[in-house]
């Protein structure tokens, strides 16, 4: 049995290396461009799951660390904080993510689960939630987000995978992908008929 405490940042942690991952290797245009009919880009989910963390553990428990001004540069509802702007340099983006997830683990060690905290852009009266609740939901959120990265990087350069150091994929050869891919599309038009 693990401590589910270590279990929480376990997984929120699997899942931002995920995303960052999804970085390496691609230039800045290729990070940054919007890749969907909604402006979807790889760095935008850094910067978007940054102000995530942010939101629900340094300001929902009180716990200050010096990145937290960072919520004040953009406007969420105007979407600013799903893009990065040209003066926004990438390790910038990048090393606050980082920082802030390092912030976030604290929180998640010192306090108890159970410690209430309150969501300042939640409706009044249910703007608030435990910390195990903002640590579950914050998992789901980055998973969620690391999950459009892989599909976001495979169409940019093919990359595909769970990690770095293990893609969880069945192959690695090509003409077994395009068999697969194959074998997938006829199962399509059969079904579409």
């Amino acid at each position: 049995m693990t401590d589910p405490v270590d279990d929480l940042i376990r997984y929120l942690g699997e899942a931002r290396s995920a995303m960052l991952w999804k970085l390496d290797g691609l230039d800045d245009y290729s990070v940054r461009r919007p890749m969907t009919p909604t402006g979807t880009n790889l760095l935008g989910l850094v910067k978007h799951l940054s102000a995530g963390e942010l939101t629900y553990f340094a300001r929902a428990f009180d716990r200050p660390t010096g990145d937290l001004a960072f919520l004040e540069t953009f406007d969420p509802w105007e979407n600013e904080d799903m893009w990065a702007r040209a003066d926004e340099p990438r390790a910038e983006i990048v090393d606050r993510y980082r920082r802030i997830a390092a912030h976030t683990d604290r929180i998640l060690r010192e306090l108890p689960p159970e410690t209430v905290g309150t969501v300042a852009h939640w409706p009044a009266g249910r703007d608030t939630a435990t910390l195990h609740h903002l640590a579950v939901r914050m998992i789901g959120e980055t998973h969620r987000h690391a999950g459009q990265a892989d599909v976001l990087r495979e169409g940019l350069d093919g990359a595909a995978g769970h990690r770095s150091d293990e893609s969880n994929l069945p192959s690695d050869d090509a003409a077994w992908w395009e068999r697969y891919v194959g074998t997938v599309e006829a199962a399509a038009r059969a079904a579409g008929r």
